[in-house]
């Protein structure tokens, strides 16, 4: 019984030594936020966002804004997962039943941009006819 407490207490104590480390960390990377100069979000292509498809340099897309994660990859309870996506669209990922109600206020701290739009071009065809 008396080892069971203990346990108990060393699994709360843990929580809580964890929960004060990410809001420190929270706190941290609030502090070095990127403003741009004009406070026009910058816009990226689908393209652009691509290339940013590894650990050390980790961007994604949801909803069409885009979120520069990096410093969050390390950090994510779901492990590698935020990789599946990297560099591309994580809309559905993110939106997914795994993640807790709080993520929805976090991820605004890694905003960086919006997904440009792209116009589509509606190609014609020409049919070319020679008299016979």
């Amino acid at each position: 019984m008396i080892a069971v407490i203990g346990l108990l207490l060393c699994f709360l104590l843990s929580a809580l030594f964890s929960i004060q480390a990410k809001r420190r960390r929270s706190n941290d990377h609030q502090e070095t936020k990127r403003y741009p100069v004009d406070l026009t979000p910058k816009s990226y292509s689908k393209s652009e966002v691509a290339e940013h498809n590894k650990r050390d340099d980790c961007w994604i897309i949801i909803k069409d804004k885009v979120y520069d994660v990096t410093s969050y990859v390390e950090e994510h309870p779901g492990g590698d997962a935020i990789l599946d996506h990297a560099g591309d669209d994580s809309t559905d990922g993110f939106f997914g039943p795994q993640h807790a109600t709080r993520v929805f206020d976090m991820i605004e701290d890694f905003y960086i941009g919006q997904l440009r739009k792209v116009k589509e071009t509606v190609q014609k065809a020409y049919v070319m006819t020679s008299p016979i």
